[in-house]
């Protein structure tokens, strides 16, 4: 939502020719199913004219993967039969910023709707989002949310800073790129001001862009940084986080540093996490995870502050959480960060203040009520924070629509994920074995999300298996080129 200088909270189309007075040119952009931003630049008079009815747009970008190659296996959003036909842009005018790196162009996020029906189209991940909520809208809650980031930053690989680190790669070995700093330096206060200009740019760039980083900082890693972004109401978060990662690709490119949230980067070291931290609201503020009282009767002490909406949500989440898996990890090599020791849940496991587990609730003794959250430490960096969004809210309503029980104890202090004393079922280990289960007949995703979405988003995950099927990687050649 918009809050820039005298700009209003809710915009109207009445007021946006005032808003643009001085421009122009619009920036639009929509979120595909990788979580990558696909846009173009309009003149202001053709964005007046589409602001409320919306504007046709190639379909094609639900029909092709992150690199522009079309899907191998035809999905109904988006063929060869329908010819990649125009779906309708509508833009969010809430959305509203200006990119303070482009000369402060005007910018807007649109939705995605079907031309037929004017519904979301079933892939939209914001339409998807705004689903889910609804659900809990007819019982008058919200939801509020928070995202942390964590991503590797290597330094450019020539001279040239404009130069594409993929080029480079075509020709180079990745370890070839040098790290932004070099060691193990999590929390640092010195590592920073190696590249301090580069450091302050995005805090301060995320701000004027609304997407405001409320923790940044080093992590473990060579040149790894953290940001922890405001908290805040679900959708917006779902916005913020999204554009967090157009600000830092965008500042990074003139400090010629490549910043990367691929889930694991590097073998041996620990992995770019993206813990996603959910609450439930009505329609007061009020926190509905929190207990009005300690309850001594609880099954766990682990949730003796915890309401019994946050115990079904919870279960909901435990229950559905192994079928929706391609959803919180999305990629291939996400599951190489889901691996037992580095700090990655591997398990359907939770705890009370537990980091090792899938679920981190986080309440009471150690922090007041109303802070009462669960922080879902499944996600890598590379997932669409609006699927994660998603799936949590659809599962944890499920739970409690269905005043699902906990199935499972908590992990104990010093239990670890994986060992003979975790009750939860192992997480899928590759996309592969998690696409299967997501799209099987009787999936939970099925369930909270319909045949039409898992259909098409399972085959992305098909197709991208594919690829990597077909893959000969560096590693087989240098284990098998003279062995075998």
């Amino acid at each position: 939502m918009a809050t820039n200088g005298n700009t209003p909270k809710e915009i109207t189309a009445a007021q946006l020719p005032d808003l643009l007075a001085n421009d122009n040119s619009v920036k639009l952009a929509g979120i595909d199913v990788d979580g990558q931003l696909r846009g173009k630049l309009v003149s202001k008079k053709k964005f007046l004219s589409i602001a409320e009815s919306g504007f046709g747009f190639c379909s094609v970008i639900f029909g092709w993967d992150m690199h522009d190659q079309t899907y191998i296996k035809e999905l109904k959003v988006s063929n060869k039969e329908n010819g990649y036909r125009d779906i309708i842009a509508i833009p969010d005018l809430n959305s509203f910023r200006r990119i303070p790196w482009e000369n402060n162009v005007p910018f807007f996020l649109i939705s995605f709707h079907d031309p037929d029906t004017m519904e979301p189209v079933s892939a939209c991940p914001r339409g998807l989002l705004k689903k889910q909520l609804a659900k809990l809208g007819e019982k008058g809650y919200g939801a509020m949310a928070g995202a942390e980031y964590e991503f590797f930053q290597f330094r450019a690989p020539s001279e040239n800073a404009s130069d594409s680190t993929a080029s480079y790669l075509k020709e180079n070995p990745p370890h070839s790129l040098p790290s932004l700093t070099e060691g193990m330096f999590g929390y640092s206060l010195t590592r920073p001001v190696h590249n301090k200009d580069y450091y302050y740019d995005i805090f301060n760039t995320c701000e004027q862009f609304q997407c405001n980083i409320e923790g940044w900082h080093t992590e473990s890693g060579p040149g790894v940084f953290e940001a922890a972004l405001e908290f805040g109401e679900v959708k917006q978060m779902a916005d913020r986080a999204s554009l967090f990662k157009y600000v830092v690709k965008s500042v990074a490119t003139k400090y010629g540093i490549t910043p990367c949230f691929m889930a694991k980067p590097k073998q041996g070291l620990p992995g770019n996490s993206g813990h996603m931290h959910i609450s439930l609201v009505d329609k007061d503020g009020k926190n509905l995870l929190a207990r009005e009282e300690v309850d001594p009767n609880a099954p766990y002490p682990d949730v003796a502050y915890l309401s019994d909406l946050g115990r079904h949500f919870l279960a909901g989440i435990l229950e559905g959480l192994p079928d929706v898996m391609p959803m919180v990890a999305p990629t291939i090599n996400s599951y190489k960060r889901l691996v037992e020791n580095f700090w990655a849940p591997v398990t359907v496991s939770w705890g009370l203040e537990h980091r090792a587990a899938s679920i981190r609730l986080i309440g009471p003794p150690g922090s007041k009520a109303g802070a009462t959250r669960f922080e879902i430490r499944v996600p890598g960096a590379d997932a669409n924070p609006f699927y994660v969004l998603s799936a949590v809210l659809a599962l944890g309503w499920r739970g409690v629509e269905k005043k699902l029980e906990i199935p499972c104890p908590p992990l104990g202090k010093g239990e670890q994920v994986g060992g003979v004393t975790d009750a939860g079922a192992r997480l899928a280990k590759s996309l592969k074995e998690a696409t299967d289960r997501f799209m099987r007949k009787d999936s939970i995703a099925r369930e909270v999300f319909g045949d039409e979405f898992v259909d098409h988003y399972g085959g992305t995950r098909e197709h991208e298996i594919r690829l990597w099927d077909e893959a000969v990687t560096d590693w087989e050649m240098k284990r098998y080129i003279e062995t075998v």
